[in-house]
C-alpha cells in the first residue's frame, strides 16, 4: 500500500491553497457546501449572513479543509441568476469568513465577473461547473491570482438529456469516454491559459447531466479518470441517484452518501465535496485508513 501512496503523490504533487497544502495521495480532504441560493435541490440554502457563519464555523471544527461557497442554484432546472445578485450573495459572506475562519475558501461559479469580486473578498479557489465552457476568463484569473482552479465535466448542455428528469435512456456510446474527453479538453484550455498543472483539479460532475444509471457507473470507473494525471474531486452528496436507488428523499440521503464516498475513495477521490460535514470527515478517515495506510 505504501508503494501506491507514494506513487499517488509522485504523480500529483502538491496544491497549495491559502496556508494550506494538499498533499495528494496523503488522505481524502473534506469540501463543506455552504449554499447561499434558497433555490437548493437538498434544501440547505441559506440567505442569512450570521447563518452562514455559523454553519461555516461548524463545518470547520466538524473536519473540513475547504469550504466551497456558492450562490446560483445548481439545481436541474433551476432559473440562472443575474452577475449582480450573485455578487451579492456570496461577497459579504467571503469577506467575513476570510478573517474569521482558519481554511481556504472557494468559490463556485462559472462566471468571472463573480470569481474576480470573490477573490477580492478572500476567495482562494474556484470552482467551475462548466469546466470554462462558459467562460474561459476564469482560467485567466486563476492563473493570475495563482489560485487552484476545479474544472468539472457538465452534460447539461447535450442534446437527449431533460434536465430535472432521471431517466435510464444511455445518451453516450462511453459515458467514461465522454467525460474523460471533456475534462481533457478543458484541462489543455487550462494550461493554455496559463494555469500551473499543480493548481487544477478535475470533477466527473456527478449530477450534471447524466441518468441516475450513469452516476453509479461514474462512481464505479473512476479510477479510469486518473489517465488526466491530476487528482479528482466528487460531489455525490445528497444526489438523486441515492434517491432513485433508495427511494428516499433529500433529507434521508445520509447513508447513501456515505456509501458513495466510500467507494468513491476505493476508487480514486481525493476529495469529496459534502453537505453532512461531521459524518463524511468520519467516512474519509475511515476509508483512508483502509485504503491508504500502510
Amino acid at each position: 500500500m505504501e508503494f501506491f501512496k507514494v506513487l499517488a503523490m509522485n504523480q500529483l504533487g502538491t496544491t497549495k491553497c491559502r496556508n494550506t497544502e494538499f498533499r495528494w495521495g496523503e488522505r481524502t480532504y473534506v469540501m463543506g457546501i455552504i449554499n447561499l441560493s434558497p433555490d437548493s435541490f437538498s434544501g440547505d440554502g441559506i440567505t442569512d449572513l450570521e447563518a452562514a457563519m455559523t454553519q461555516a464555523r461548524r463545518f470547520v471544527s466538524q473536519g473540513a479543509d475547504i469550504l466551497d461557497i456558492g450562490g446560483e442554484s445548481t439545481r436541474p432546472g433551476s432559473s440562472p441568476i443575474s452577475t449582480d445578485d450573485e455578487i451579492k450573495r456570496v461577497v459579504a459572506v467571503l469577506e467575513r469568513l476570510s478573517s474569521e475562519v482558519p481554511v481556504p475558501l472557494s468559490i463556485d461559479t462559472y462566471k468571472s465577473e463573480v470569481a474576480r469580486r470573490a477573490l477580492e473578498a478572500g476567495a482562494t479557489m474556484i470552482n467551475d461547473q462548466w469546466g470554462l465552457k462558459r467562460d474561459q476568463r476564469l482560467a485567466e484569473l486563476a492563473a493570475e491570482w495563482d489560485v487552484p482552479l476545479i474544472l468539472m465535466s457538465n452534460q447539461r448542455d447535450k442534446g437527449g438529456y431533460d434536465a430535472g428528469i432521471q431517466r435510464d435512456t444511455a445518451y453516450y456510446e462511453d459515458l467514461i469516454a465522454e467525460v474523460t474527453s471533456s475534462l481533457h479538453q478543458s484541462l489543455e484550455l487550462a494550461l493554455k491559459l496559463s494555469v500551473p498543472r499543480e493548481n487544477i483539479i478535475i470533477d466527473p460532475g456527478i449530477g450534471f447531466g447524466k441518468t441516475w444509471r450513469q452516476e453509479l457507473e461514474i462512481i464505479r470507473r473512476l479510477e479510469e479518470l486518473r489517465e488526466l494525471g491530476r487528482p479528482i474531486l466528487i460531489g455525490p452528496s445528497r444526489k438523486s441517484f441515492i434517491g432513485m436507488v433508495l427511494d428516499l428523499p433529500t433529507d434521508e440521503r445520509l447513508e447513501g452518501t456515505a456509501a458513495a464516498i466510500a467507494i468513491g475513495i476505493a476508487k480514486g477521490a481525493d476529495m469529496v465535496r459534502v453537505h453532512d460535514v461531521q459524518q463524511m470527515a468520519r467516512v474519509c478517515r475511515v476509508s483512508d485508513a483502509i485504503m491508504r495506510w500502510s
